[in-house]
């Protein structure tokens, strides 16, 4: 069906009774629904921090601070540049999240062999971030980048076999750059890049569907 974390904002807004309206919630109560969300979740993955489902139900840019708190925060996408655009290119392919979690973990564990360095992952992901609420437009193609060729390097268990190529080409012409969505293995691939008409007719003449999800005239 998707996302768990869509499908829990989704059962959440049909079935919880006196549910929170998204627009007046504060801090607290971000966090609180966050726990709760995390508890619903959990079902899927055996665990969750919840906050896939809190960013569906609230529909908008969430910025989550080391302290535990939440805020909404507002982001300067490249919206000058009007062939900018975020898209997701579907696999077609299933996916199971668990299985891919533990390869994740295990291979968290064994940094120094090789192995995924979280704490560099996440600085990576920072850099991103911040460079979007900054507005730092360059510097936030060069932290996509990097994030992107990390996780070519490290996660290959989690791209589908025949997304590889695809993924690398994006790099070595620094024409798109991609993420994955959730666990990976399947599913969606999260796509970025400043030239989305010759991206999308690249990727449809490969048969692949690709979906904008962000561009210069949603801005």
């Amino acid at each position: 069906m998707g996302s768990s974390g869509a499908i829990i904002a989704a059962i959440y807004n049909r079935y919880v009774k006196d549910r929170p309206d998204p627009q007046k919630l504060d801090s607290k109560g971000m966090v609180e629904l966050k726990n709760n969300m995390a508890e619903l979740e959990s079902f899927y993955h055996g665990t969750s921090s919840g906050i896939d489902p809190l960013n569906a139900y609230m529909k908008y840019p969430l910025l989550f601070s080391g302290n535990g708190e939440v805020e909404k925060a507002s982001i300067h996408l490249p919206a000058k540049n009007p062939e900018f655009a975020v898209f997701l290119v579907n696999t077609g392919l299933k996916r199971e999240t668990g299985p891919l979690v533990n390869v994740f973990l295990e291979r968290a564990k064994n940094k120094d062999a090789g192995g995924i360095d979280v704490e560099h992952l996440i600085g990576l992901t920072n850099q991103a971030i911040h460079s979007i609420i900054k507005g730092a437009n360059g510097n936030f193609f060069q932290s996509l980048q990097g994030l992107s060729n990390y996780q070519f390097r490290h996660f290959e268990p989690m791209i589908p076999q025949g997304f590889r190529q695809l993924w690398k080409e994006g790099i070595d012409n620094n024409h798109y750059f991609m993420k994955l969505c959730g666990s990976g293995g399947g599913g969606f691939l999260l796509g970025f890049t400043d030239d989305f008409p010759g991206v999308r007719h690249k990727m449809e003449k490969k048969g692949l569907e690709v979906i904008p999800v962000y561009m210069h005239q949603m801005a």
